[in-house]
């Protein structure tokens, strides 16, 4: 399928997998079927801007593409390397994908601002202003920082030090998990990480991503923070939505 008005492609790479696909901008639902391919191992620029490339080629789509990374990304290089290859640190990953995509143009960006961007425009804060802030629990700690609709990049809330630990180190789901802590244990360490947060920032809103996200009922109503937080809604498609809203802004700018 060749771009179309009003659709866009989105891949979102991640450590075991790697999803695409045409994305309505609209309406932020996929448009067409999810290709999911798995993460090569090694997963060096090449092996997954082949798979990047394969995956277009399987949606038949050859207009412009966003592509997300667990990495840093300025400028289109990729400056840090999280469940991916480490020759990933400091490649053009935006040259990479073009060569790999036959030319098109690509916008590389952050997961977690993909994913922030996409539950700004069409998820859980579709109906937000102000200071929004994703905070993706899973392994580590993401985060996204939106202002007004407008994407304040590469934020890494998730390595803010507090009492002699990172953010991540204290409330990532993974710390819940290999600690077998309770809900009301865990949200003691997640409150003290979003108080920190809020008094940095001041947001309108937090956004709770991530796996556990699913399971928000047990354990938001358990946060003791000042600033309102909900659940993510886009959960697995956010990603691939965000990237295609980016590869979008590129055709148009």
């Amino acid at each position: 399928m060749t771009e179309t008005a009003g659709q866009g492609f989105g891949i979102d790479v991640g450590g075991t997998g790697i999803k695409g696909a045409i994305v309505d901008l609209a309406t932020g639902e996929l448009a067409g079927e999810r290709i999911r391919i798995e993460t090569p191992k090694p997963a060096t620029p090449e092996a997954v801007a082949a798979t990047v490339a394969e995956i277009a080629k399987q949606a038949g789509w050859t207009g412009p593409v966003g592509v997300t990374m667990p990495a840093v990304v300025l400028n289109g290089v990729t400056k840090s390397a999280a469940n991916i290859d480490e020759s990933w640190v400091n490649a053009d990953a935006g040259k990479i994908f073009t060569e790999a995509l036959g030319g098109v143009p690509v916008a590389v960006l952050n997961d977690a601002d993909a994913a922030g961007l996409a539950e700004d425009r069409f998820g859980a804060a579709a109906e937000a202003k102000g200071l929004i802030i994703m905070l993706t629990f899973g392994t580590g700690i993401g985060s996204a920082i939106i202002y007004n609709g407008v994407l304040i990049p590469n934020s890494e809330l998730g390595h803010l030090e507090m009492g002699g630990k990172e953010a991540e180190h204290r409330a990532a789901a993974s710390v819940k998990e290999n600690n077998d802590m309770s809900y009301k244990d865990w949200c003691k360490q997640v409150s003290k990480v979003l108080t920190t947060v809020e008094n940095l920032f001041w947001p309108d809103l937090f956004i709770a991503g991530g796996g556990i996200s699913k399971k928000s009922e047990k354990w938001i109503p358990l946060l003791t923070n000042r600033t309102p937080i909900v659940p993510a809604k886009l959960l697995n498609t956010a990603g691939i939505v965000g990237a295609a809203m980016a590869a979008n802004s590129l055709a148009n700018s």
